[in-house]
Formats: C-alpha cells, sequence, structure tokens
C-alpha cells in the first residue's frame, strides 16, 4: 500500500480519538490487522480502520473487556459463531452483569445513607453501637 490508499498511524490515531501507541496494541492483541508499510517503514492503515477502532473503543464503554471485544469482534467476521456468541447474546449477557452490581451498589450506598443518617463518624464506636446500621459480620 503506497502513496495516498491509506492512512498514517496519527492520521487513524486523531481520527478515531485514541493515541497511536494504542494502535500498535491492538495489535500486538490481534484487534488489529498488521497494517501494510511505506517503503521508508511507517504504517499505513486502510480507512476502515478508523471505523474499527471506534467500534472497539465503545464496546469498552459499554463494559466489554478486550478479549470480550476480540470474541464480538470474530463473531461478526463472517466467521460461523455459536449460538449467543454474536452481539446479542453477549449484551445480554453483559447486562445482566451489570443490573445485579447496580443492585449491589445501591445497596452499599443505602447503607452508608443509613450510616450517615445515624450519625456514624467512627467505624470502632459504631460497631460496638446495638443500632449500627453498618453490615459487620457477626462475631
Amino acid at each position: 500500500m503506497t502513496g495516498g490508499a491509506g492512512l498514517r498511524s496519527g492520521q487513524v490515531a486523531a481520527a478515531a480519538g485514541v493515541n497511536p501507541q494504542t494502535l500498535r496494541y491492538y495489535e500486538r492483541r490481534g484487534l488489529l490487522d498488521d497494517p501494510a508499510r511505506t517503503p521508508g517503514g511507517h504504517r499505513v492503515y486502510p480507512p476502515e480502520t478508523v471505523t474499527l477502532l471506534r467500534v472497539i473503543k465503545t464496546a469498552q464503554r459499554l463494559g466489554f473487556t478486550l478479549d470480550e471485544v476480540a470474541g464480538l469482534l470474530a463473531a461478526g467476521a463472517g466467521g460461523r459463531a455459536a449460538p449467543g456468541a454474536g452481539l446479542a447474546g453477549r449484551a445480554r449477557a453483559k447486562l445482566s452483569g451489570i443490573e445485579a452490581r447496580i443492585d449491589e451498589l445501591a445497596a452499599v450506598a443505602a447503607t452508608l445513607r443509613s450510616a450517615l443518617a445515624a450519625g456514624c463518624d467512627d467505624l470502632v464506636t459504631c460497631a460496638a453501637e446495638p443500632g449500627c446500621p453498618l453490615p459487620f459480620p457477626a462475631e
């Protein structure tokens, strides 16, 4: 790939809102194909790399790990993925985990509100109080 057939690292990174080191990291992780090189050794990426980077970053913002993103990309790359291996199945599973985490965080928030309302200012003193709202383990 030479001439105007692709984008240099800095151009891709700027267009996708990532830094150039992210490109190399994603290449090492197998999320991006190794780019073509100019005769001078500079990396040259196809324009669709910008879209792929945006997809990866969006999936991360939705809570998917890079390993999970790699699986999503592989499932969507025209391969015959097992049922539930595509976005819909994985999104359902991710949503279930996030909703469980939200429930856990809501319980923590309620406990902290109770501690504030009870005037708890010292963990040890609060633990000794019979009406302490903090969930200390039973002895």
